[in-house]
């Protein structure tokens, strides 16, 4: 039996190979042309703490507040794995019973549940400084049984020096984190009260990993726009800092130049594959993004490649050279010539092979009938809007908690 056995050191690995396991289940997000370290380097500089499968903001604080009431209990070290699964668990009912439980996660999973909201929102929340204990979740568990004979040597006390280990004594959250409602966890609904949003969105406006970044710059304005496709639509885009816009322009700019390399990749396997319903949709979808790419031609010739990679590398890295050099070769090739001629361009599609090739070897399906059963019509066709309808979705929650009572 395989295991990710250095998941439990690398909390910042350990969070994004989960991810990517839990995006094989969203066929429109996945990376079958390895542009994701760009994508996620963006992500992470404009909505800092999110993940693509986080589905409500309350959540950030019903983790903090279910682990909060099992150290309250004193609940060992040995025990609390199972003891917070089980509460995690039991909101899942309670959710389901309120007035508002869109998003609930593990809604038909329930006690089967294999990834818990815990771990989906681990990272968030320290990221979002509500969260003050630096480590892994499994880290974080193993910790407890030591904090609490600590606790216990200094009756209570928190932020001292424990001589005996020459450490501090510090709480593992917030120590201004808002209460839980009096009902919970036997009540438990997904809407934010006024006084649990300003707790958010203060968390987010003074987090030092937040400072300048576009998720904080949004919370900040506090503006209803409507559901917009990507965040560079949005209709007050010109009054943002300047570094903000320059990134969003690169980001722009790359998400739509480069959309047109996974609409190819699809159409390739849909005529492999002789599906002519898929041969139409992919060819329409890909004339009309050769359309949108025209209109943007001189902003798309004028564009700064070097402050692209130097911005994306500010946020990873650990960019590729493949990965750098792919994106370049396909950019030259939409820029050089009519991009609604490149779905039948020979050297392109061949671009495109070898790309997929290097990244998976035998698991490459481009030429390969017996990978391509796992092919379900479409893989990674959705432009790239860099986690926006997720941060969308938790912003609308600040927002609505906002402006509510708390009665």
């Amino acid at each position: 039996m395989s295991a990710f056995v250095w998941l439990d050191y690398s909390e910042r690995d350990r969070r994004k190979m989960l991810d990517v396991v839990d995006l094989f289940k969203e066929h429109d997000t996945r990376d079958e042309l390895g542009l994701g370290s760009i994508r996620d380097s963006f992500a992470d500089q404009f909505f800092p703490g999110t993940s693509t499968i986080m589905t409500r903001a309350r959540y950030f604080l019903l983790v903090a507040w279910t682990y909060q009431r099992l150290e309250r209990q004193r609940v060992t070290s040995a025990r609390m794995p199972e003891r917070a699964r089980r509460a995690e668990t039991d909101l899942i009912e309670a959710i389901e019973q309120s007035d508002d439980k869109e998003g609930n996660i593990g809604k038909y999973a329930k006690t089967a549940l294999k990834r818990l909201p815990s771990s989906v929102y681990w990272h968030g929340l320290s990221v979002w400084g509500i969260r003050t204990f630096a480590g892994a979740q499994s880290q974080y568990h193993r910790s407890l049984d030591r904090s609490y004979a600590q606790l216990h040597r200094h009756g209570g006390r928190v932020t001292e020096r424990d001589a005996e280990h020459d450490d501090l004594i510090a709480p593992n959250w917030h120590a201004g984190l808002v209460l839980p409602p009096e009902a919970f966890p036997d009540e438990c609904s997904l809407r934010l009260t006024r006084a649990e949003a300003q707790y958010l969105s203060e968390r987010i406006r003074l987090s030092p990993q937040c400072a300048g970044t576009l998720l904080a710059e949004l919370v900040a304005r506090h503006r209803h726009h409507g559901d917009v496709d990507f965040v560079w639509q949005l209709p007050y885009l010109a009054e943002m800092p300047l570094k903000l816009r320059e990134m969003l322009e690169h980001a722009r700019n790359f998400s739509e130049i480069t959309h047109g390399a996974p609409l190819l990749y699809n159409l390739i396997l849909a005529e492999q594959e002789r599906w002519d319903e898929g041969i139409e949709e992919y060819r329409e979808r890909f004339a009309a993004w050769a359309q949108l790419v025209t209109g943007r031609s001189s902003i798309l010739k004028a564009w700064k490649r070097d402050r692209f990679w130097e911005l994306a590398r500010a946020g990873n890295p650990r960019i590729s050279a493949p990965t750098y050099d792919f994106s370049n070769a396909w950019w030259d090739r939409v820029l050089g010539a009519d991009p609604a001629t490149l779905c039948d361009n020979q050297a392109v599609r061949t671009l495109i092979r070898d790309r997929e090739h290097k990244l998976k070897k035998n698991l490459a399906r481009i030429g390969n009938p017996r990978a391509r059963e796992l092919w379900n019509g479409d893989s990674g066709s959705a432009q790239l809007e860099y986690r926006w309808l997720v941060s969308q979705r938790l912003l609308g929650d600040i927002f609505e908690g906002l402006e509510a009572s708390d009665a």
